[in-house]
């Protein structure tokens, strides 16, 4: 299995150069050069099976015999032992023919840990095996970056570097990574949004001295291993619901695309998928796009749903390539209008190929907040906001014909303030957080600024020291 970059200005890569890598050097996203397949037999067999082997099945579809020689199958039993749900993606019915998948049963409380949970120790191993170090950069809005850390931390021969916007997540999601006390980990809080975090981590990948100096790797939704693993849960929702004689719609609150974009590639690997419907809060770019046929940034609007606050979805770009049938002439046009102008239209063939597989909703803080408090009230189930924005836009979209599955992100202890608004009520955290509101805090304030965040790596992270 090779790897290609969305705008074809890149080397092929192997599965293992790809995870490493993150983000082609072209600027572009790595996707595989062709779809694998899982037949109608072996998804049927994903009913009732144990998640890790559902998991090694599906991610062993897209890597090397060397990697699956080191040992993926132990990799992947150790990284989802750590969930508190023996089912790891528990189904549950919320009304008739209308089910949440919780993603939120891992270490950090969010579906991140999933992903990250497998390419901790993966990277780790990789890296091992070249005796190499590397810098982890990441961007987050709330959510990835305690995913990150939590896989990442203590880990030989990485550091790893989280920026998050100032003031801009929920204080939960900033003590689960300020509070981690090892010395490979570094957070920063940039003055700005999340757009500028990411931004900022694009453009020193784009800067070839520093990105091989310091050895960068990216574990944002942007690295193929984050989407890999999660085309797993699609596979095992969809199975557990009839798949692949009943075929599954499944709403996603997303912001970055790419939880969304890991549905999408399990119905290019045959996984029988009747919609993939995208539901976004006030940053609705993705819902516009859709909508108008125009992608267009507008200003990051706070919400209480952060981890959805953007409004340049990375993601989109690998879409675009599979729309456009992988003409990377026509993607890196596109994504040079974005950066020059702020937009760009999508042709009309584009735009209708996405619109057969995709629809999208938008949800105000007034319809979150009271889609919290009717599924506390009605079932007696408590969700987060990014999930109520997700049940929201299902409900418009639920069918007599085919189930519909909402992706609960993120456990409800992590916004307390948006769920005791709505129920009345603040959700405590679990028993293993009772304390994350009392541990000292570690982070460095920086300014929207490459130049000074640069200097902050080039200081504190190992493989700057060791070439300086």
């Amino acid at each position: 299995m090779r790897y290609v970059s969305t705008r074809g200005r890149a080397p092929s890569l192997g599965f293992s150069d790809a995870v490493l890598t993150g983000l082609a050097p072209d600027g572009g996203l790595y996707l595989p050069e062709t779809w694998p397949q899982i037949g109608p037999e072996e998804i049927a067999g994903f009913a009732g099976a144990p998640y890790a082997r559902v998991a090694e099945a599906v991610i062993g579809t897209f890597v090397g015999a060397a990697v699956a020689d080191a040992g993926l199958g132990p990799i992947i039993e150790a990284a989802y032992a750590r969930f508190d749900h023996r089912s790891v993606t528990p189904l549950v019915e919320i009304e008739p023919g209308h089910f949440l998948l919780e993603l939120f049963h891992g270490p950090t409380l969010s579906f991140k840990d999933l992903a990250m949970q497998f390419l901790g120790p993966l990277m780790e191993r990789l890296l091992a095996d070249r005796k190499a170090d590397a810098t982890i950069l990441v961007a987050t809005s709330g959510d990835t970056g305690s995913a990150a850390i939590e896989a990442f931390a203590g880990r030989q021969g990485i550091d790893i570097v989280v920026l998050h916007p100032e003031g801009r997540i929920s204080r939960v999601q900033r003590l689960q990574m300020t509070t981690v006390s090892d010395a490979n980990v570094h957070n920063l809080a940039i003055r700005g949004t999340f757009d500028d975090c990411q931004s900022l981590v694009k453009a020193m990948f784009a800067n070839g001295p520093f990105r091989e100096r310091m050895a960068l790797s990216a574990v944002n939704s942007i690295n193929w291993g984050r989407i890999a693993a999660q085309i797993v849960y699609y596979f095992k929702a969809a199975a557990a619901l009839g798949a692949p004689a009943r075929a599954v719609r499944f709403t996603v609150p997303t912001g970055n695309f790419g939880d969304i974009f890991a549905g999408y590639a399990a119905m290019r690997m045959g996984l029988p998928i009747d919609r993939l419907v995208i539901a976004t809060n006030a940053n609705d770019i993705l819902a516009r796009t859709l909508h108008s046929g125009r992608y267009e940034t507008g200003k990051v609007i706070a919400t209480m749903s952060p981890s959805m606050d953007i409004q340049v979805s990375s993601n989109f770009e690998r879409l675009l390539f599979e729309a456009a049938r992988r003409d990377a002439d026509a993607v890196t046009s596109m994504m040079g209008s974005l950066a020059q102008s702020g937009g760009f239209a999508l042709p009309e063939p584009m735009l209708a190929s996405i619109r057969e597989i995709f629809a999208a909703g938008t949800v105000s803080e007034d319809e979150t907040l009271a889609t919290i408090a009717d599924l506390s009230a009605g079932s007696g189930y408590l969700a987060d906001p990014h999930t109520a924005v997700g049940v929201a836009v299902a409900r418009g979209r639920l069918a007599t014909d085919n189930v519909m599955v909402t992706l609960a992100t993120a456990h409800p202890s992590k916004f307390p303030e948006a769920v005791g608004a709505a129920t009345g009520a603040q959700p405590p955290l679990p028993a293993a957080l009772g304390d994350l509101h009392e541990r000292p805090e570690r982070v460095t304030v920086l300014d929207n600024d490459q130049a000074a965040v640069e200097r902050y790596i080039a200081d504190n992270c190992r493989a700057g020291r060791t070439s300086s």
